[in-house]
């Protein structure tokens, strides 16, 4: 015996307008003449790794560059501490990086002045190294009262942030702690 299959069953008149209806647009290409001359503003652009600012987490960026100028900072997919997921503060880093009103000079206030004054970076630094040093030298400390030796300042601290890396970490300790007797160094991340 043949098995038979039961015949179609009538179209309402309703399913064929509907049919028809969302057919529409479906063969035709979406994209105009001026969508095939589009490109990404990060075409060509180099990718240079980095690490956001902010945090103790250290999540990897991608900083794309192109003409020395950054054209976009996001999430490194890459990265296996954030897998290309960035918090509202890293995904700000491009807006912080380009912001017309960031600061590109030293400014410096003097005591009891009421404004700022525009210093070059070699004037700022050798002030820095003064005051360390002038610090350091009031409140150095060779011997305590019952006699043992600490040769250290209490006068002077050091917070570094969370992109440090162990070799910068090392390095601060090493000079500030073994060179200069600074007792107080912290780091972010820890805080």
């Amino acid at each position: 015996m043949q098995k038979q299959t039961p015949p179609p069953k009538p179209q309402h008149p309703h399913q064929t307008i509907i049919s028809q209806a969302l057919q529409i647009g479906s063969r035709t290409q979406p994209f105009s003449q001026e969508s095939y001359q589009k490109a990404p503003r990060i075409r060509d652009a180099k990718v240079v790794h980095s690490v956001c600012p902010y945090c103790a987490v250290g999540c990897g960026l991608n900083v794309y560059v192109k003409d020395g100028q950054v054209l976009d900072i996001e999430g490194d997919p890459d990265s296996p501490i954030n897998r290309g997921t960035l918090c509202p503060k890293g995904s700000a880093t491009f807006q912080y990086t380009v912001n017309p009103s960031r600061l590109t000079q030293v400014l410096y206030r003097a005591p009891f002045s009421d404004h700022w004054e525009v210093r070059s970076l070699d004037w700022a630094m050798e002030e820095i190294a003064q005051r360390v040093k002038g610090t350091r030298d009031e409140t150095f400390v060779e011997r305590l009262e019952d006699g043992r030796e600490v040769n250290h300042t209490l006068g002077i601290a050091s917070l570094g942030g969370a992109t440090l890396d162990v070799e910068e970490n090392y390095l601060i300790k090493k000079l500030f702690n073994g060179g200069l007797g600074i007792v107080s160094i912290e780091n972010q991340a820890r805080i």
